[in-house]
């Protein structure tokens, strides 16, 4: 990990190691993503339309990250596999291509990536459990107005961390005659995905979360919605053909790719794809471990408050957020920055209103685990935590 024990400045003057806690924001970058970036950079140049050595190599690497990344999130062969800048660009660009008239349904607990760019939307309140979501995603599909439909839902909350049913919402949206889009920004930094396995037709993530933070993301899925859509940004590379009319690629990639592409950024999120997959029982199992950690101290702290949207023992990943009683979620952050060195979120985490019905209105503090987090930093943390009673 890139920067991992890195010194900060402490407000007494002394400085420490940072504890990061804030993955969920824009994770570090991984060693291996760094030396992959370091190898391209020579050849870098031009992509797809050059003759030069150059061009040809940086062109045959922006084509292997795309090949990385579908083979990363279990896509079928033919899947679309679109870069983009991040998940909110990509969830944009599907927000863009869905046909006129799409009914979309989508629940207020999203991030606002998945629950604002669309035109016509039904928002769901936050259901109960796993179960209510499930049934109540079907009694709103089921009373959609004849024509094509779209779920919208979380893999893993940002807010909370908690794993949402995506297999169960994909049968559900397909007996519906629907297709299901999912935000896996939050779940693929910490457990694997098979897209193809759970019948899910999109799937949208961002390399920055993903230990590559060179600024690209991805839309992967079913290519028709996309290949039929105007280009999302119209230039170079996503024209085939320009005179009196224009004749638009007939690739979903090419169309929706307009411009120079950020080639490193492609190898760095593929560079990250390939790292972290051979790995992920030992990550799963090692963050498991921390998080459990976690919690348990949080709930020795009378005056802090863990956020969950169902039963606090469903499974999440490495998040969680909290309150903590007479404190502004700010000035928490701020004085774990300041004393001890930690970095941690606070806010409402782009899902105002899944944290106004958590918190009650209020902000929230939020912390992140990642691969870099050790058994101390949690400790540090709570400790650091236990400090602010009475103060």
């Amino acid at each position: 990990m890139i920067g991992a024990g890195v010194p900060v400045p402490l407000r007494d003057g002394g400085h420490v190691p940072y504890a990061n806690f804030d993955y969920a924001a824009s994770a570090p970058c991984l060693e291996a993503v760094q030396e992959a970036v370091t190898r391209a950079l020579p050849y870098y140049s031009s992509v797809h339309r050059g003759a030069g050595y150059a061009s040809q190599v940086t062109t045959g690497a922006y084509e292997d990250a795309r090949a990385t990344v579908r083979s990363f999130i279990g896509a079928w062969r033919r899947a679309a596999v679109v870069f983009t800048r991040n998940t909110t660009d990509s969830m944009n660009l599907l927000a863009h291509a869905v046909p006129a008239g799409t009914s979309v349904v989508v629940f207020e607990t999203e991030h606002h990536a998945s629950l604002l760019p669309w035109r016509r939307a039904v928002r769901l309140p936050a259901p109960a459990t796993p179960a209510e979501a499930v049934s109540a995603a079907d009694r709103a599909l089921r009373s959609c107005p004849i024509g094509p439909r779209l779920l919208v839902v979380t893999a893993a909350s940002n807010v909370t961390g908690e794993l949402w049913p995506i297999g169960e919402l994909a049968r559900v949206a397909h007996r519906n005659g629907a297709r299901i889009a999912v935000d896996a920004a939050q779940l693929v930094p910490h457990r694997p995905l098979d897209m193809t396995a759970l019948g899910l037709d999109y799937v949208a993530f961002s390399g920055h979360k993903l230990y590559a933070p060179f600024g690209a993301g991805v839309l992967a899925g079913r290519a028709d919605w996309l290949r039929a859509a105007e280009p999302y940004l119209k230039g170079g590379g996503a024209s085939a053909s320009v005179g009196a009319t224009t004749r638009w690629a007939a690739s979903a990639e090419q169309r929706h790719e307009a411009g120079s592409p950020n080639v490193l950024g492609a190898v760095a999120l593929a560079a990250a794809c390939e790292a972290l997959s051979p790995s992920w029982a030992d990550v799963a199992a090692r963050e498991e471990a921390l998080v459990r950690r976690l919690r348990t101290g949080l709930a020795a702290l009378p005056h802090v408050r863990d956020l969950s949207l169902w039963d606090g023992g469903a499974p999440r990943v490495g998040i969680v957020s909290f309150t903590v009683d007479g404190w502004n979620a700010r000035d928490v952050a701020l004085t774990l920055s300041e004393e001890h060195g930690i970095g941690v979120r606070d806010g409402r985490f782009c899902a105002h209103p899944f944290v106004r019905h958590l918190a009650g209105g209020d902000t929230a503090v939020r912390a992140s685990l990642g691969i870099g987090t050790s058994e101390g930093d949690v400790d540090r943390l709570l400790t650091a935590l236990a400090g602010l009673t009475g103060r």
